[in-house]
């Protein structure tokens, strides 16, 4: 070896083939899981403002959505129902007429088994305090009554047809206990995502729109310190001793240490969600001129694979395979 360098890492990124021979990374559409939202009563869809280019979906256009996401290869969808009445106890997210089962029903009878339906398992769409489970006489939380509720609503969301279930709401517990309502109602073949890992972050603000939600206060006695990481692996330590399959770590971009962390830490498939105010900085700064859209849409998605996730879920999923194809 003579003169320098004598080592020529460009070597190896000099063309596209050499390029794509090389990536470390990959990001296909199975790895790539489609949220919605279904409103009750909703005769079109209608724009979610802070999240442009995101519905709140009529049940004919939820039906037409999973459909090209089957088609596109996606790994699945995740459902959320946005009802027109609310109670106390969100009976809505349990009742087998509410607007999520009845969209978890629509999705199953349009694709089968060619994609994964997911339900989002938790009261906060439905109850109207907004809060992720039933509150006490004092106006906090109540983690046990709440879980009794997360059973049912586990069950009912297996009996419309779910694949897969997503307990999201940080209550001590709630893996355990739908694992255990869903094998006694003899759905053991249901899956559990656990949202194991879930964050108090600011960056769920477009999220609130998107489900009109009703939350007074705010949810950091049960979703977890931004500050906290230790604690994320004990959640998904004890979330996997309960039953889970897959664990979640959400919000994404902010917490790309977290996502490597746990997927280091454990040995089942590790999903991380791209949330809504990651997607609406995103397009904010696409829509000024700031940013170059496509490429940051696949640079976002990259990074959170890189860090470890096996799956993401993303309001960017159905462009992405778009993108993809044509990169």
């Amino acid at each position: 070896m003579t003169g320098f360098p004598g080592v020529r890492p460009r070597r190896l990124r000099s063309s596209a083939a050499i390029r794509k021979l090389v990536s470390e990374t990959t990001l296909e559409p199975r790895q790539l899981i489609l949220p919605m939202f279904v409103r009750e009563d909703a005769t079109e869809p209608i724009p979610i403002s802070s999240m442009p280019g995101v519905y709140q979906h009529t049940r004919d256009t939820a039906r037409k959505a999973v459909a090209e996401a089957a088609q596109l290869g996606l790994g699945g969808v995740m459902l959320f129902g946005v009802p027109t009445e609310k109670d106390e106890t969100g009976s809505g997210g349990i009742d087998p007429d509410g607007i999520l089962n009845v969209a978890i029903r629509d999705a199953v009878s349009e694709v089968g088994d060619e994609l994964l339906v997911m339900g989002d398992l938790c009261l906060d769409e439905f109850t109207s305090h907004g809060h992720c489970g039933v509150l006490d006489a004092q106006g906090r939380v109540d983690n046990d009554a709440t879980l009794k509720l997360y059973a049912e609503m586990g069950i009912a969301q297996a009996a419309a047809g779910a694949h897969v279930v997503g307990p999201s709401g940080m209550m001590d517990g709630q893996v355990g206990v739908v694992r255990s309502a869903l094998d006694a109602a003899g759905y053991i073949d249901t899956v559990i995502l656990a949202y194991s890992v879930k964050y108090a972050s600011a960056f769920f603000g477009p999220f609130r729109e998107a489900v009109g939600s009703s939350l007074q206060g705010d949810r950091k006695t049960y979703q977890q310190d931004p500050g906290n990481a230790h604690e994320a692996l004990r959640e998904v330590d004890l979330d996997i001793a309960e039953g889970a399959d897959i664990v979640m770590v959400k919000p994404a971009l902010a917490y790309l240490d977290i996502i490597r962390q746990v997927r280091d830490h454990v040995d089942v498939p590790v999903a991380a969600y791209n949330i809504s105010g990651e997607y609406a900085m995103v397009e904010a700064a696409a829509a000024n001129g700031w940013i170059d859209r496509e490429r940051a849409i696949l640079e976002t998605l990259t990074s959170i694979r890189r860090a470890g996730a096996d799956t993401i879920l993303t309001y960017w999923a159905a462009e992405a395979v778009d993108l993809l194809g044509r990169r």
